[in-house]
């Protein structure tokens, strides 16, 4: 998929209309569809038709709308803010819409959408909150589909509440400083015990409610998250990372962390990239750490945004000790590490009954010393073994497991891009890791798994570590 088949060719707006006219010439269903969308506002219908059928007749007497003749019709047209042609007749409706287009009036001609200006939303209605759903005229009932879904997400009640909502913001304005602290109040009370209260029919509870949240919200200290980004993919993002994101004044970032995990924080958050992956080191962990106590002390709410999880080769530890020095508050939200995603990607058992009853999360510069880490022992025992940042030191790991005892056909997996599209899985025995070292075309971060239980993997995407050395260019004397 291109960047162009992912951007809209229509531009999302809502228009204002209310005391103007929109202008619906019709008599059948198209025409008393359109009439009942625009019955949702506070526009004045002006229907042209003779002798509309029966329902729609019904409709416009009971809705008090003005009908007025098609030949009628072009001299309202110049007042209209809105022109729908819903004849049935194509010719007519394209004739319609020619004339809407010279006066520069947006036109919709049904069923046509060469000759529409705007599209048609299926609308959820919780006025003065509005929800449209648009499909570019490509889906009708899709769209239906959708707002099914919305209708049925959207509490009755959250009109009322933004009715509410509406009364309380100037006092809001004069009270809470613009920015975190009007934000969360906002946040506070939409999900809190106002809504609470108008979802239970008590007006006058939630504006009680409302009146206590404004007394207890003049300010907020600044906060800091630790938020895991899992592996890559966007839908693996927790819920939770997805809330505190959009509720930060600041996301400082790793190089690991996939510019569209960034992009879904709040999208007037400050983005603060501090590299920290392997040769690309933007800011020291010292330089972060005091970033974090400046922005929290500031003030802010911010989320650190760390690939996979944050307590697992995250140096969240380092962090999270400098925050609580300064006495800034913090919290941790955790996040799918990248070996699990690795081991859903190759449908690897990272555990498996009578053959590994543990599980290893390590990084490959531990085998980099003279003395074998305590961990490499658990992997000769029979322990799987997840290597982070394993690719540069494969050989070292191999030989010194080997000379530790463990088999030299024992199984290996190795994931580039673990969880999302661009992944690619490879697969060998530990005596083939050693290459690894030489796939200087993975620049992606490389996840390896060693064991017993990797046998029980499915191989059936994956490349075998011994065909893809014949390719690589080092092998090749490229």
């Amino acid at each position: 998929m291109t960047a162009k088949d992912d951007q809209l060719s229509v531009f999302p707006a809502f228009f204002r209309v209310a005391g103007k006219v929109a202008l619906v010439y019709g008599e059948g269903d198209e025409a008393y569809a359109k009439a009942r969308l625009l019955a949702n506002t506070q526009v004045e219908i002006v229907v042209a038709a003779d002798a509309p059928e029966k329902s729609f007749a019904d409709f416009i007497a009971s809705h008090s709308l003005r009908q007025i003749s098609p030949a009628e019709a072009d001299a309202m047209m110049r007042k209209a803010v809105l022109v729908f042609a819903a004849t049935g007749n194509e010719t007519e409706d394209r004739g319609i819409v020619d004339r809407a287009r010279a006066l520069k009036i947006p036109a919709n001609a049904v069923d046509q959408p060469d000759y529409c200006d705007f599209f048609t939303p299926a609308l959820v209605n919780r006025a003065p909150l509005a929800v449209a759903i648009g499909t570019e005229g490509a889906g009708p009932v899709l769209a239906q589909m959708v707002r099914a879904a919305v209708d049925q997400m959207l509490s009755p009640s959250l009109g009322r509440l933004a009715r509410l909502a509406i009364n309380y913001r100037e006092r809001v304005e004069q009270k809470i400083p613009k920015g975190v602290s009007r934000r969360v109040f906002w946040r506070r009370f939409f999900s809190g015990a106002v809504a609470d209260a108008m979802a239970n029919g008590n007006a006058t509870l939630a504006t009680a409610e409302a009146d206590r949240l404004l007394s207890a919200s003049a300010g907020l200290p600044g906060h800091v998250w630790l938020v895991g980004a899992g592996p890559g993919a966007e839908d693996l993002l927790t819920l939770r990372a997805q809330r505190v994101m959009m509720e930060a004044d600041a996301i400082v970032h790793d190089a690991l962390v996939p510019q569209a995990v960034v992009d879904m924080g709040r999208r007037d958050a400050e983005r603060i990239p501090v590299g920290k992956r392997k040769g690309c080191h933007s800011k020291s962990q010292n330089e972060i750490n005091d970033l974090l106590v400046e922005l929290g002390k500031s003030g802010k709410r911010v989320v650190r945004l760390k690939s996979g999880d944050p307590l697992i080769f995250g140096r969240a530890a380092e962090e999270m000790a400098a925050l609580r020095e300064a006495g800034v508050t913090y919290e941790i939200v955790p996040g799918i590490t990248s070996a699990f995603a690795a081991a859903a990607d190759f449908e690897l058992p990272l555990t498996l009954r009578g053959v590994a009853s543990s599980l290893v999360f390590t990084t490959g510069h531990d085998m980099t010393g003279d003395v074998l880490p305590d961990w490499a022992r658990l992997a000769v025992s029979g322990a799987t073994i997840a290597v982070y940042m394993g690719r540069t030191v494969a050989a070292s790991v191999a030989e010194r497991l080997i000379a530790g005892g463990m088999p030299r056909e024992t199984t290996v997996a190795v994931i580039e891009n673990a969880s999302r599209r661009e992944a690619r899985l490879f697969h060998g025995t530990i005596a083939d890791l050693p290459s690894l070292q030489h796939f200087d075309e993975l620049t992606g971060p490389v996840m390896v798994v060693i064991g017993e239980a990797v046998a029980g993997a499915n191989f059936e995407k994956s490349t075998p570590l011994s065909l893809a050395a014949k390719r690589s260019p080092v092998s090749m004397g490229v």
